[in-house]
């Protein structure tokens, strides 16, 4: 079974930065779409951004102008840059990923274990 694997969490001081990794466990066939959510104390799991495997991507109008998803494809990796952090950023992220396991199987939603953001002085 693979596992999406997240890196790059902490705590930072507004208008600082971040940047977020994630990338499957094990050997796959394909990821589709990649992308980063986010879910705050007593809030709802909201879609920060998303990128195809074209290299499409939309963002949530919280984030605009101040994050940026991509994504290696020879890696199989998504990041997720995130600059001018403000305290309403403070979130587990979420990685999430539509991956087809093998050539036979069809593609299924994979999320990761979550890395904590918290941006305080």
């Amino acid at each position: 079974q693979v596992q999406l694997v997240e890196s790059g969490g902490g705590l930072v001081q507004p208008g600082g930065s971040l940047s977020l990794s994630c990338a499957p466990s094990g050997i796959i066939f394909r990821i589709y779409a990649m992308g980063w959510f986010r879910q705050a104390p007593g809030k709802q799991r909201e879609l920060v951004a998303r990128i195809t495997s074209g290299g499409g991507t939309n963002y949530a109008d919280s984030v605009k102008g101040r994050f940026t998803i991509s994504r290696d494809n020879a890696k199989n990796t998504v990041y997720l840059q995130m600059n001018s952090l403000k305290p309403e950023d403070t979130a587990v992220y979420y990685c999430d990923a539509m991956i087809q396991m093998t050539i036979t199987s069809a593609a299924r939603d994979y999320w990761g274990q979550g890395t904590q953001v918290t941006v305080s002085s």
